[in-house]
């Protein structure tokens, strides 16, 4: 009888303690969800954006958004998690991490990140 309530009270110890280290760490877990999941999390302010870096005198939420009163949740949940990631992966900072994410999405959709111009050799660019 013993020995099951010493098992029960460690396996309760255990969940309980895995359940508060991922409350805690909820903002850096989020982002690795499945997508379904994702859609449940709650969104994040302009004040946590800022906190986390994403910002700069090139775009400037605390005066824009912030002292302004926008009452809008924040920046796009998906394109703030790519942003933070590339400056942590890259080790590079906020603009040049929105740069290296604007490149990259133009030349997934078949643009060149330096010109602007259609890489399709049938675009028509000039009439």
């Amino acid at each position: 009888m013993r020995d099951n309530m010493y098992y029960f009270f460690s396996v309760l110890s255990f969940f309980t303690l895995v359940s508060l280290v991922g409350y805690y760490h909820r903002r850096t877990i989020a982002p690795h969800l499945p997508a379904r999941m994702q859609h449940y999390m709650p969104l994040s302010s302009f004040e946590e954006q800022r906190d986390a870096g994403l910002t700069s005198a090139h775009f400037d939420i605390e005066s824009l958004n912030i002292m302004a009163g926008d009452s809008r949740s924040g920046l796009d949940e998906a394109g703030a998690a790519d942003i933070q990631r590339i400056m942590r992966e890259e080790h590079v900072g906020f603009d040049e991490a929105r740069l290296i994410r604007q490149k990259r999405y133009l030349a997934a959709n078949g643009i060149d990140p330096n010109t602007g111009m259609p890489l399709d050799a049938k675009a028509v660019t000039r009439l």
